[in-house]
């Protein structure tokens, strides 16, 4: 009977490691399943993050308000804008933050390397208007 007895707990034992076989392989497919998306979404939320970041460095809203375009044809001149810059004595990013563009656009300028586009020629001539106090008090320095 002793035989009878251990065969069977062999066999049972057998038949539940079996089961309990099947059961965690359906969960290590599952698991590794869930490790895979949660990949995926880092990846997502790494790119969506990149592109926020991305569209907050953009471009600048001006600090300057032009209400009216003006008749006459504006024009540009490097050495004169910096002068206007030293004049009222603003550091690149400051004039920058004045005009709505970035600190890298104004040295560009400066050094005749770019020229502003039209939509921004309206903002300089405006600035070009003010005095040192009033481009400081604009700036809330």
């Amino acid at each position: 009977m002793t035989t009878f007895a251990n065969q069977l707990k062999s066999e049972i034992a057998r038949i539940a490691k079996k089961e309990a076989r099947a059961e965690t392989h359906q969960l290590k497919k599952a698991s590794a399943q869930y490790r895979s998306d949660i990949a995926a979404l880092k990846r997502h939320i790494g790119a969506l993050e990149a592109t926020v970041k991305k569209l907050q460095k953009g471009q600048p809203k001006p600090v300057l308000k032009v209400e009216e375009e003006p008749a006459t044809a504006l024009r540009f001149r490097a050495g004169g804008f910096a002068t206007l810059r030293k004049k009222l004595d603003l550091s690149a990013e400051q004039m920058g933050k004045l005009i709505g563009v970035s600190a890298q656009s104004v040295y560009h300028w400066e050094a005749e390397k770019s020229r502003p586009r039209a939509s921004q020629l309206p903002a300089i001539a405006a600035a070009r208007k003010l005095a040192k106090k009033e481009a400081w008090a604009k700036l809330g320095l």
